[in-house]
């Protein structure tokens, strides 16, 4: 296999996001499927779509929308016992619908406070269980590394907070078909940065480059990075925020030698870009994001096979 053809799936969902997020808008403004202002919520997910829970968590809150809270879903704190915290809904984030961690909370919550779904595979068996189903069919993936079902999952629920995405469709479009930079192709390590609700973002683009590259990522709230992380920063490492820095982080980066990444673009677009910069990266290092090791498109404990 030549490594222009490592990963073509993951290639062909990646640079389909603006054109899958321009969708999402449209059919998020179509619905009404999700909770209602003021309505207390939870948001769960695993692996990629925890840190989607995340951002869209302190979206709700930082909108004014009411308490929003995110949880891995092995970790949710929630209704279905005597001390979990009580939420008027639960919102389920997973590609799959298989997920098992997932499917056993949705199950736990049956008949105890109100669940929505939002899946790509509209055939799962997470639809019987949820109270309600947000599908995304046209956002779901091949490739077990995730893009644009994670990515049009959060354009979709934060276009229901009255959150325009116009910019970030736009600045996607270069973002996910300009060539990878050598100096990115060839860095040792990366850390990436968020602040609000891009802070999700930017664990999510570590996880990526984890799974795809096989390499030292890390990731941090932006007004931690200087209480210790960036302590590793150095030529032929990057640094990569998505949207605004603390006041003075690029002076102290000059400092560094790190190779400092702080576009200005749009926070969703510099995760596409992201996501392109993973895919190059893998193939010159011959490995295949489409099967990465020890990883499966979906976790479902207990299978047999």
């Amino acid at each position: 296999m030549s490594n222009n053809t490592l990963g073509a799936f993951m290639e062909e969902e990646l640079v389909s996001q603006p054109e899958v997020w321009q969708r999402a808008v449209e059919q998020s403004k179509a619905e009404h499927l999700l909770p209602a202002d003021g309505e207390r919520i939870a948001v769960v997910g695993c692996g990629t779509s925890w840190f989607m829970a995340q951002s869209y968590a302190a979206a709700r809150e930082a909108a004014g929308k009411g308490v929003t809270d995110a949880f891995a879903a092995s970790e949710a704190f929630l209704n279905h016992n005597s001390a979990g915290r009580q939420y008027d809904a639960v919102i389920a984030i997973t590609r799959s619908g298989t997920t098992t961690e997932v499917l056993e909370l949705l199950e736990a919550l049956r008949g105890k406070v109100r669940t929505i779904a939002v899946i790509g595979d509209v055939n799962s068996p997470i639809t019987t269980l949820a109270d309600a189903v947000i599908g995304l069919p046209y956002a779901d993936e091949k490739s077990v590394v995730q893009t644009r079902f994670a990515t049009t999952a959060l354009v979709y629920l934060l276009t229901s907070l009255g959150i325009e995405l116009g910019t970030a469709i736009e600045d996607a479009r270069p973002a996910v078909a300009e060539p990878v930079s050598q100096e990115l192709l060839d860095a040792e390590q990366f850390t990436f940065l968020g602040t609000g609700w891009t802070v999700g973002l930017a664990h999510e683009a570590g996880l990526k480059m984890r799974e795809a590259v096989q390499g030292w990522t890390e990731s941090y709230p932006a007004m931690e990075y200087r209480h210790g992380p960036i302590s590793i920063a150095a030529p032929g490492r990057v640094t990569w925020i998505f949207g605004p820095q603390p006041e003075g982080l690029d002076a102290d980066m000059g400092r560094t030698g790190a190779l400092y990444v702080n576009t200005g673009k749009h926070p969703l677009a510099e995760l596409a870009r992201v996501h392109k910069v993973t895919l190059e990266r893998a193939r010159v290092r011959g490995l295949n994001p489409d099967l990465p090791r020890n990883l499966t498109r979906s976790v479902v404990l207990n299978a047999t096979a």
